[in-house]
């Protein structure tokens, strides 16, 4: 039996007056997901542990297996691990987003906050900016290591974890009242404006009518991670097929193989079929037996508050990736079970992370059901089906 998780990140929505009171899922043509929903199992998960913050982090830890309220130290260690930083006891990793601010003539503390991403900047393009910021920044304390697009990583050197705001969540506002309270943090940020507002590179973007990428942003501090090897835990060898470096660096963690996907980049344009055919091809030439296929895109189509682009790419993961993995590994006769689902929501109206359940669908290629529902947060929640852990979702799907 071979095991795969199609995971949609942020996929789970509510419902649009713009989608006629449905949510993207429910919006999205899907025909692959209808089909299969008629076979398989569907319900919900509470994959965000009471008191815990809804994040990428925690919850792809819990559908991993991982109970965050024992395995998370923080999110940026976790991306330290797949950037190759050896971290030590005493150092603090810190996400360091390249974000947009307003380019006017007000103090920093008073612009506001335009865009997370930098407009899915390039990591060609972060690359450079990094390394202005770094030449002007970097010293014995603070470290700097280039990420993949606008996530980028920062090392404090007998720091501390500090409370820290998540771009994301503080899209539109004004800064002020969200920048670190650590002072040395605050003003390398401050700098970085300076440094990076006017950068030829930004002067370039900006003609070609692009967002800047003009200031650093810190968040998600966090100590070394330990992480148990998840061959050990599972009794399956397991690998990983994500753009992002959250993801892989959980996958180095816990001893996971990490396939790199060309044109992988975690935008609405990244290769699905690559990813695709990237699992097909570890589980039935390279024999392992469980493979994680993330996608990032419907979470950042949600950061962006695009509807449009929302419900595209959950077409596209319906038609260039679950569509492609099922006719493979028909033609295989390989026996597999599938689990589909988003790790949280990122609902359009607030544009970042909920701590709502998510509906998921199990399916079983030995044991197809014949069910009359549809895979989306309605009919998921009405099939009664509840993991009210959402670590334990994983023990549903490997048996």
């Amino acid at each position: 039996m071979k095991y795969l998780v199609v995971l949609g990140d942020g996929m789970a929505d509510e419902p649009l007056e713009e989608l006629g009171n449905k949510t993207p899922l429910m919006a999205a043509n899907t025909p692959q997901l209808d089909l299969l929903a008629k076979k398989s199992e569907i319900g919900i998960a509470y994959t965000i542990p009471e008191g815990m913050k809804p994040g990428s982090d925690t919850a792809n830890l819990a559908v991993l297996g991982y109970n965050p309220k024992v395995y998370y130290s923080g999110r940026s260690p976790l991306e330290a691990l797949s950037i190759g930083v050896n971290m030590k006891p005493t150092d603090i990793a810190l996400r360091c987003n390249i974000v947009t601010l307003t380019e006017d003539d007000k103090p920093y503390e008073e612009q506001t906050i335009l865009d997370h991403s930098s407009g899915e900047i390039s990591t060609e393009d972060a690359a450079i900016l990094i390394e202005a910021v770094k030449k002007e920044l970097e010293n014995d304390i603070y470290k700097f290591y280039v990420g993949t697009s606008y996530r980028h990583l920062t090392i404090w050197d007998k720091g501390e974890v500090v409370d820290l705001a998540q771009p994301h969540d503080i899209l539109g506002k004004v800064i002020g009242e969200y920048l670190p309270k650590d002072a040395a943090l605050r003003e390398m940020m401050k700098k970085s404006y300076d440094i990076l507002n006017n950068h030829p590179l930004n002067i370039e973007r900006k003609a070609k009518g692009l967002n800047k990428a003009n200031s650093i942003w810190f968040w998600g501090a966090g100590t070394r991670p330990a992480l148990t090897s998840f061959e050990e835990k599972n009794h399956v060898k397991g690998a990983m097929i994500s753009a992002v470096d959250l993801l892989k660096g959980i996958a180095v963690g816990a001893e996971m193989k990490v396939i790199e996907v060309p044109g992988a980049n975690g935008t609405l344009h990244t290769n699905y079929e690559g990813k695709a055919m990237a699992a097909v091809k570890v589980l039935l030439e390279d024999n392992y037996d469980y493979v994680y296929i993330h996608v990032e895109a419907p979470d950042e189509m949600g950061h962006q508050g695009s509807i449009k682009n929302k419900v595209q790419s959950i077409e596209y993961l319906d038609q260039r990736v679950i569509k492609v993995v099922m006719d493979e590994m028909s033609k295989s006769g390989v026996d597999y079970r599938m689990l589909v689902m988003p790790d949280h929501p990122t609902p359009i109206w607030c544009r970042t992370h909920t701590s709502d359940p998510v509906p998921y669908l199990l399916y079983d290629s030995t044991k197809e059901l014949n069910k009359d529902w549809n895979y989306n947060e309605e009919d998921a929640k009405a099939s009664g089906n509840v993991v009210s852990e959402g670590y334990t979702i994983i023990n549903k799907l490997i048996q």
